[in-house]
C-alpha cells in the first residue's frame, strides 16, 4: 500500500472511531496551578475582546431589514433551489459584515499575541467563540455572552503534540504546559487499566495503527487503539482551594468498570424499557420491572441540599441590598443605568458558601443521573421514549409545576437525563428510539382505542375500563408496547401485557406509601 493511500485510510479510520474522555488530577503542586490559573483568565480576558468584535458585528447585521427579510424568506420558503439562492444571498451579507469563522479566527491572532497566549490555545477559544455565534445564525440562540470575573475557561489544545504534548516518561504518562511538567494522579483500577492500554500504544503507535488500518479495510470496522487525542485542563474551585484536573481525550471505547469482587459493575439487559420524562420525574416499564421515581436525586438529603442553596442565595441578596442601598428603586427592582457595587465581608462568605454548596449539589446530581441511567440499561437494551424538547419542558414547568422545591428544570435536569441515557444505550450496543409526535402517550387509552385529552393536573385517571392508572406510569407502559416496525403503538402488546405491568404498578405505589417515599408531581398521598 503506497504512504499516500495508507494515509488517506488512516485519517478516515480515525474520523470514524469512538472516542472517549477520560478524567484525572494532576499532580501539580499549588504554585503549578496558580500559573494555570492565571493563564485560563487570560484566555478569558481574550475571549471577551473576542466576543465584543464578533457581536458588534453580528448586531449590525442583524439590525439591516434586507438580512431580516431574507431569513424570513428563507424559513417560508420549501423550494431547494430558492432556497439554495437565499442561503448565497445570506452568506454573502455575512461576509460582507464580517460574521465569518474567516474574520473571527484572524481577529484572535493579533488578541491571543497581546494576551501571550499559545497559538493552539487562541484558535481553540476562538473555535468555542464562533461555535456560540453560528447558534445565533443558524440556531436558536440570541446573542454571545461575555464570560464573568472568575470563570476560568478549560484550556484546551485539540492537537497531541502541541500546546499540552503528551508524551511517555518512566513508564507513566507526562504532560506538558510552557515550562510545566506534570503527571495525573490515577487512583483506581479503571484510571490504570486506561493509562496502560496509552501507555502500550504510545511504546507502538505506528504497529497498532497499521493493524487498525488493515481491519478497517478488511472488515470495515474500528478497532480501540487507545490513542491519546488531546488534553484539556479545567480548573476548579474545590472547599475554597483551586484544583486542575486533565481530560483527556482518547481513540476507542472506555475500558469496563469492575467491582471490589473483580465482576462487572455494569449489568447489560435484554429487552424493551419504555420511559416517560417528566420535568421532575421519570416513569418506565420493562420486562421484569416498572418504576416511578424523582430526577437527579440520590439520597433523601438533595432536598435539602436544594433547600439550603435556596436560603443562601436569599441571605446573598438581602446583604447585597443593604450595602447598596443607592442602586435599588423604592419598588425593590434594580436602577437602570451604570452602578458600583460593594461586597460586605459578610456577603463574601456567603458566597464562598453557596459556590460550594452548588458545586456539591451539582456533582451529586450528574451522579445521580448516570447510575439511573446504567439501571435502565441494566433493564434491557431497547430504550424508547418521547422526543427531545426542553423549551416544551420549561414552558410546562411554569405553569404547572412551580413549587417550593425551587425550578424544576434547574435542580432535575430532564434534558440532561435524556441525552445521558441516549449516549448509554448507543455506546453500550442498544437502541434508542424517540416515537413520531402522532404516538401521543399521555392521550391514549388502549381499552378505548381513542385518543382521549386530560389536564395536566389529573395525575391518576380511569381508563375506559374503569382501571385507575397513574399517569406517568401509563404512558411508559404504553411507549413500552410501542412497535418501531409500524412507527405506532402496539394495540395488541397493549391488552396482552397490561395486567401483568399494572400489578407491578400497584406493589410499586403501596411500596412508595409504606416507606413514606415522595415523588413530586405523582399525585399519590402518603397520609
Amino acid at each position: 500500500m503506497m504512504e499516500e493511500e495508507y494515509n488517506k485510510l488512516l485519517k478516515q479510520y480515525h474520523k470514524r472511531s469512538d472516542r472517549h474522555i477520560l478524567v484525572v488530577e494532576t499532580d501539580m503542586p499549588y504554585s503549578d496551578i496558580q500559573k494555570v490559573v492565571v493563564l485560563s483568565d487570560k484566555l478569558r480576558k481574550a475571549g471577551n475582546e473576542l466576543v465584543r468584535f464578533m457581536r458588534k458585528n453580528y448586531d449590525q447585521l442583524m439590525r439591516t431589514k434586507k438580512y431580516r427579510k431574507l431569513l424570513k424568506l428563507y424559513g417560508n420558503t420549501e423550494e431547494k433551489v430558492k432556497r439554495k439562492i437565499l442561503a448565497r444571498q445570506l452568506k454573502d451579507m455575512q461576509e460582507a459584515y464580517h460574521v465569518t469563522w474567516d474574520f473571527c479566527r484572524d481577529s484572535m491572532i493579533p488578541i491571543g499575541k497581546k494576551y501571550g497566549i499559545d497559538a493552539v490555545f487562541a484558535l481553540t477559544k476562538a473555535e468555542d467563540v464562533w461555535r456560540g455565534m453560528e447558534k445565533c445564525l443558524y440556531g436558536n440562540g440570541e446573542t454571545i455572552h461575555f464570560s464573568k470575573y472568575g470563570e476560568l475557561p478549560c484550556i484546551r489544545a485539540k492537537q497531541r503534540n502541541r500546546g499540552i504534548p503528551i508524551f511517555r516518561k518512566d513508564n507513566a504518562l507526562s504532560f506538558k504546559l510552557g515550562k510545566i511538567v506534570f503527571g495525573i494522579q490515577v487512583t483506581d483500577r479503571f484510571q490504570k487499566e486506561e493509562v496502560n492500554a496509552i501507555l502500550s500504544y504510545l511504546a507502538e503507535p505506528d504497529l497498532i495503527d497499521a493493524k487498525a488500518v488493515g481491519i478497517f479495510l478488511e472488515e470495515a470496522s474500528c478497532i480501540d487503539t487507545y490513542r491519546p487525542c488531546y488534553a484539556t485542563l479545567v480548573t476548579k474551585i474545590i472547599r475554597g482551594r483551586y484544583r486542575v484536573y486533565l481530560h483527556l481525550t482518547i481513540e476507542g471505547r472506555a475500558k469496563p468498570k469492575y467491582d471490589k469482587f473483580g465482576n462487572p459493575r455494569h449489568k447489560y439487559g435484554k429487552g424493551i424499557v419504555g420511559a416517560d420524562i417528566g420535568t421532575q420525574t421519570v416513569a418506565y416499564t420493562s420486562d421484569t420491572e416498572v418504576g416511578l421515581k424523582n430526577l437527579s436525586e440520590r439520597g433523601n438529603s438533595i432536598q435539602k441540599s436544594e433547600r439550603l442553596e435556596k436560603l443562601y442565595y436569599r441571605a446573598m441578596d438581602r446583604s447585597r441590598r443593604a450595602t447598596n442601598p443607592q442602586n435599588y428603586k423604592g419598588d425593590g427592582t434594580v436602577k437602570k443605568g451604570k452602578k458600583s457595587w460593594q461586597s460586605s465581608n459578610h456577603y463574601k462568605k456567603l458566597k464562598t458558601k453557596y459556590a460550594e454548596l452548588c458545586r456539591i449539589n451539582a456533582v451529586n446530581r450528574q451522579l445521580a443521573i448516570n447510575e439511573d441511567a446504567n439501571h435502565l440499561r441494566s433493564l434491557g437494551d431497547t430504550f424508547i421514549t418521547e422526543p427531545k424538547n426542553a423549551s416544551k419542558l420549561m414552558e410546562r414547568a411554569k405553569e404547572t409545576t412551580k413549587n417550593s422545591k425551587g425550578k424544576s428544570i434547574k435542580n432535575r435536569c430532564p434534558g440532561g437525563f435524556q441525552i445521558t441515557v441516549e449516549k448509554k444505550f448507543k455506546v453500550s450496543g442498544g437502541t434508542y428510539i424517540e416515537v413520531p409526535n402522532h404516538c401521543r402517550a399521555s392521550q391514549y387509552d388502549h381499552t378505548a382505542d381513542d385518543y382521549i385529552k386530560k389536564k395536566l393536573s389529573d395525575r391518576f385517571y380511569p381508563l375506559r375500563d374503569g382501571t385507575l392508572v397513574q399517569r406517568d406510569w401509563y404512558s411508559s407502559f404504553l411507549l413500552y408496547c410501542y412497535d418501531d416496525k409500524i412507527r405506532d403503538i402496539d394495540k395488541t402488546k397493549c391488552h396482552t401485557d397490561f395486567d401483568r405491568c399494572y400489578t407491578k404498578e400497584k406493589a410499586l405505589i403501596a411500596w412508595m406509601k409504606e416507606n413514606k417515599i415522595k415523588v413530586l408531581n405523582s399525585g399519590i398521598k402518603l397520609s
